[in-house]
């Protein structure tokens, strides 16, 4: 059995959820608490993050950029990067805008005050880096309008693993009822598209105990 360690609420996460679905491949998720620093998940991956994919061979997959990376390579039917060298080059500038100035930025702030504090223990919101993170998410959001409206995808007329990371991390958002999507309508209709997918359904069945969703969260048509 094909094992994914992860946290519902990390993007990163999210992403290979999304890329393991789209492959149509199996996987059991398992939640990994990383601030605990679980000697046996150390062995898996030394630097105690998620996600790590744990395959049936016994291969461990650490990073969520290695783990697509990786799942493109093995799994290679179906591509997500695009058939030429414009479409791969695009797809991936796209992850890592939205992997790092994206989640810098933005949803790790979010993340990290509202989520992981809570569940480790660690205290209160610090209300800067909320602000900071507000500060942010309008003109991030407009770029993710401006490309829904200028293409059929994010990063072309395909599909891509731009358009599943960027969905990752708005997913994440919109549980935490960060989004005003009145005022994102591109980014909406994107958005609403990717949410129809099915390997989107396990994503909005996630629940987290002491925390609920805004009503439209799981709902296609919001």
């Amino acid at each position: 059995m094909r094992f994914l360690y992860h946290l519902p609420l990390c993007p990163f996460s999210r992403k290979v959820r999304l890329v393991l679905g789209e492959k149509q491949l199996p996987v059991e998720l398992r939640s990994e608490k990383t601030w605990e620093r679980r000697p046996e998940y150390l062995v898996l991956n030394p630097a105690g993050t998620v996600p790590t994919l744990l395959e049936d061979s016994g291969l461990a997959v650490a990073d969520s950029g290695v783990i697509c990376e990786y799942l493109e390579e093995a799994y290679d039917e179906d591509t997500l990067l695009g058939s030429t060298l414009a479409e791969r080059v695009e797809a991936r500038r796209l992850v890592a805008w939205f992997d790092g100035p994206f989640a810098t930025a933005v949803t790790l702030n979010f993340v990290i005050e509202k989520y992981l504090k809570r569940i480790s223990g660690q205290g209160q919101p610090d209300a800067g880096a909320l602000r900071r993170g507000y500060a942010h998410l309008r003109e991030h959001l407009a770029y993710i309008g401006w490309l829904a409206g200028a293409r059929n995808y994010l990063a072309g007329d395909k599909l891509s693993l731009a358009d599943l990371t960027a969905a990752a991390h708005v997913s994440v958002l919109d549980f935490l009822g960060e989004i005003d999507w009145e005022q994102h309508a591109e980014a909406r209709e994107w958005y609403a598209r990717m949410k129809s997918r099915p390997s989107f359904r396990t994503l909005l069945n996630d629940r987290i105990s002491g925390m609920m969703p805004p009503e439209h969260y799981g709902n296609l048509d919001f």
